[in-house]
């Protein structure tokens, strides 16, 4: 057990951003142990304060807290060891007054207020590196005709034993978002044409497989219950599928809340931003695609096929210029967005269009296995029943 006088000085060495690992533990174990009416949740940060409500400490979160009461609900889970050590009285520990939080310069130790327009710090991220991977140009035919190396950064979130979740670092810029007139097969709901800029972001290099939605789907649910395996297709590096829109939801809030970190979906200009790939044709490969290059339906095509009619391992096929796989065809994906009949007034920045649309409906993108060619175009889009369930039905996560 900690002593009163080892925790004081854990707390200094956190203030002055000088602990080390084993003050970390120390401080763990201690606070786990304290009680109170608000604890929600375990997490694993230390002590992070965000937007002045949302408070992390050892191994509980604590939620709706505001920046007045942050000093009390700290001195109520100290209570016993500042009751011991009479902290208030004692003049050689006047800098750990439970309010240390607001002096400190650790950079996960952050107290924030939204009303102050302040700066929210985020978590620590793991480790960026690069990998490499190749990309593969064809001509209207769908043949070949360049191929190249290219590398993107990324980081690994470790989800559970051997389970890791890959996001691929996007860098932001401006894109002409929906379809052209003259594209084959466009439809009006694509257009108008517009001019989208849009800030770095980090997207999942794979749509959310089997084995990383059961490690996720363990946790403790948030607002509603999800299924270990609610997949037609069985196979831990298969897609998710069979999956609602709030069933996605739910699955990028307890992921936010195991990690610290913010996962959300994405919004339907970040999503046709990264499947472009800074390409202008219909498909991130050149006018067309073959199914060498993407799991699609050819049923009925005048080009006889072999592929399968079910999903496929993520990262069968070759990734686009920004490193991210599975963008035509396999499942459609889940967006944030609400329906809208088209794009007029749709948000310029890049964010979520969630005002003056159907917010019972949302937006997928991309296509799916069982997908004519037309609808896996980067710009195909429509939208479903939120609630709805279907074996075609994905998503992949943006990290912000």
């Amino acid at each position: 057990m900690t002593t009163p006088e080892e925790l004081v000085t854990i707390f200094e060495r956190i203030r002055d951003a000088t602990q080390d690992e084993k003050d970390i533990l120390l401080l763990r174990q201690s606070l786990k142990n304290s009680d109170g009416q608000n604890v929600l949740q375990v997490a694993k940060n230390i002590t992070k304060i965000v937007n002045g409500k949302d408070i992390h400490i050892g191994d509980r979160t604590y939620y709706n807290i505001d920046v007045q009461a942050i000093e009390a609900v700290l001195k109520e889970l100290l209570k016993d060891f500042i009751e011991s050590i009479n902290l208030e009285k004692s003049p050689q520990h006047n800098s750990v007054q439970p309010n240390f939080l607001s002096q400190t310069k650790n950079k996960d130790l952050v107290l924030t207020s939204e009303s102050q327009n302040q700066q929210i710090l985020p978590p620590r991220i793991p480790a960026i590196t690069k990998f490499e991977f190749e990309i593969i140009t064809v001509d209207i035919q769908g043949i070949e005709i360049k191929r190249c190396l290219k590398q993107a950064e990324y980081f690994i979130e470790n989800l559970a034993d051997g389970i890791i979740l890959e996001m691929v670092s996007i860098a932001g810029g401006k894109f002409q978002m929906s379809a052209p007139q003259d594209e084959s097969e466009s439809l009006e709901d694509e257009r108008p044409q517009h001019i989208v800029t849009l800030k770095p972001f980090v997207l999942g290099k794979h749509p959310i497989t089997q084995a990383q939605w059961r490690v996720i789907a363990k946790l403790p649910k948030i607002k509603r219950c999800l299924k270990l395996e609610p997949s037609c297709f069985k196979g831990d590096n298969l897609p998710i599928e069979r999956v609602s829109w709030y069933d996605a939801q739910e699955f990028c809030e307890r992921l936010s809340r195991e990690t610290g970190r913010k996962y959300r979906l994405p919004s339907e200009a970040e999503w046709e931003y990264a499947c472009r790939a800074k390409t202008s044709t219909p498909f991130h490969f050149g006018n067309t695609i073959t199914t060498n290059l993407a799991n699609y339906c050819r049923l009925n095509e005048t080009i006889n096929s072999t592929a399968p009619q079910q999903t496929t391992q993520v990262g069968s096929f070759p990734a686009n210029a920004f490193g991210i796989y599975d963008m035509h065809g396999l499942v459609w994906e889940w967006c944030a967005d609400c329906e809208h009949e088209d794009y007029q007034g749709a948000p310029l920045d890049g964010s979520s269009w969630l005002n003056d649309g159907n917010s019972e409906y949302r937006i997928l993108c991309g296509g799916s296995w069982d997908s004519a060619t037309h609808l896996c175009r980067s710009a195909s889009r429509f939208s479903e029943d939120a609630s709805i369930t279907d074996k075609k039905f994905g998503f992949r996560v943006v990290c912000s």
